[in-house]
């Protein structure tokens, strides 16, 4: 039942103070429950108060500290481009080696193509009105700024799909084995210039795929889903922490793929050739992933033909 006191109180605050609707939004932004018909967990909150902080962590912290990072990742791979420049692919022999089957090139590109779209749009929602909005104006910005959210919405769920897939299809390739904590140890040769052999995938790929791909990608799946399907009856201060969660470890996860895609495309040669028809001549094989090249010698690796082989470049003493 209402107070009559509360009443009475508020009947002479009108008469002092005509139209000071104060003590109802106060009262609103309290959190505590009232009476509704809308069907909703939250459905007798109508301004939940934790929204504030969490508007106040977002903006003030961060996206700030993403930005910050994402600047750091960028400056740290030109830096390492100006000092160690690319790795030249050696002569070749003109003998081909499968490394990746076409399921393997599918689900690579699938997550690759995703991630794009996912980083560009998830981008443009974080800092676009921080870079883009004082540069192309409020109504671009905002079609803009609305094209980002449903590319991203729909990209999302096709995301982790193809992450799953291609979790499943290279997982075996990155189990641990003997030397990839030497080869950590010694960052690939990377600050020694020591050749350091490596199976199909070296130790970094590896951290790549179980920390990046797997652990990143299942996160950010996760609070993606939570963020995607509000009518999920989760409650508002759930969809806080996903935001904040999402947001953070996107973050990090587009500053290290930066490493990833240079390592991947002009950080070494013959590296995105690979990926893209599926085969690597038999001197960046031994180059790169010398271990693998001795298993597929040996018959270990099945070399079945995945297709029509690209034409190979003649030896350079032929």
């Amino acid at each position: 039942m209402p107070d009559p006191q509360a009443a009475q109180n508020e009947a002479q605050r009108q008469q002092v103070q005509p139209l000071n609707n104060a003590p109802v939004w106060n009262e609103v932004r309290s959190g505590a429950p009232q009476s509704t018909a809308i069907p909703s967990r939250e459905r007798g909150v109508l301004v939940e108060p934790g929204g504030e902080r969490w508007r106040q962590l977002r903006n003030g912290l961060v996206t700030p500290a993403a930005s910050v990072w994402l600047s750091v990742a960028v400056l740290a791979v030109v830096i390492l481009y100006l000092w160690k420049g690319p790795m030249r692919a050696p002569p070749p022999t003109g003998r081909l080696i499968l490394r990746f089957r076409y399921v393997q090139r599918f689900a690579h590109w699938g997550v690759a193509g995703l991630f794009v779209l996912l980083a560009l749009s998830g981008l443009i929602i974080l800092l676009g009105r921080y870079v883009l909005r004082p540069v192309i104006g409020a109504t671009l910005f905002g079609w803009l700024g609305m094209l980002a959210k449903v590319v991203h919405n729909l990209s999302g769920p096709l995301f982790a799909m193809f992450t799953l897939l291609l979790v499943i299809v290279f997982m075996r390739d990155n189990l641990p084995r003997a030397g990839d904590v030497r080869w950590l140890l010694q960052a690939g040769g990377l600050l020694t210039g020591k050749h350091m052999p490596a199976g199909k995938f070296n130790a970094g790929q590896k951290m790549w795929f179980w920390g990046g791909l797997l652990t990143f990608g299942l996160i950010m799946s996760a609070s993606g889903f939570v963020l995607d399907f509000p009518n999920l009856n989760q409650t508002r201060a759930t969809m806080h922490l996903a935001e904040i969660v999402h947001v953070s470890i996107g973050a990090i996860f587009i500053g290290l793929s930066f490493f990833h895609i240079y390592l991947g495309t002009i950080g070494q040669e013959g590296a995105l050739d690979a990926m893209r028809t599926g085969y690597v001549d038999e001197s960046w094989a031994k180059e790169h992933h010398e271990l693998w090249y001795k298993d597929v010698k040996a018959g270990r690796v099945p070399q079945a033909e995945d297709g029509a082989a690209p034409a190979s470049p003649r030896p350079a003493n032929s």
